[in-house]
């Protein structure tokens, strides 16, 4: 069997996250599945995760490295654009995106838009990187309405954003 690799991003991206038993999670761009391996086995009081990435090839991969906790309903996979998901109101109290570059490459705003819905009321947004973040994701963050405050640890540094 195949030895699975988790990146250091990773490990500290998910101690960001820090989901508890019964936490609801959104992963937008969830690449290999990586970050899920790690969540769904602490998600035993009735939480439950959402991985998405608008690339097949990711869905798959997710999907087949985490084929057990798919089967046991703990983990959903979807392939989807941020902009294009659909999700029922305040469905998740954090979410996170680990290099994702949607945050910082143009105006954010229809993204936003659909994490400022589906997240509770208090719920957080982690968008996480293996360096410094671009300045860009803060200002389009700001923009949008969100409070921010930059997270940094061994692995990556970030911004932390609730909805205003």
């Amino acid at each position: 069997m195949t030895r699975r690799v988790v990146p250091d991003r990773v490990r500290w991206a998910v101690s960001v996250v820090g989901a508890g038993p019964a936490t609801r999670v959104l992963e937008i761009g969830c690449g290999p599945g990586a970050a899920a391996e790690l969540i769904c086995p602490g998600l035993t009081g009735g939480g439950r995760m959402l991985a998405v990435d608008r690339s097949a090839v990711a869905v798959r991969r997710t999907s087949e490295r985490n084929a057990a906790h798919v089967a046991a309903g703990v983990l959903e996979v979807r392939e989807s654009s941020l902009a294009g998901l659909v999700l029922p109101d305040a469905s998740t109290e954090v979410a996170f995106s680990v290099n994702v570059n949607v945050f910082w490459t143009r105006d954010p705003g229809p993204e936003l838009a659909v994490l400022r819905a589906a997240l509770d009321p208090g719920g957080e947004l982690h968008v996480l990187y293996e360096g410094a973040p671009p300045a860009a994701v803060r200002d389009g963050l700001e923009r949008h309405g969100w409070s921010v405050r930059p997270v940094s640890g061994p692995g990556g540094a970030g911004v932390t954003a609730v909805p205003e």
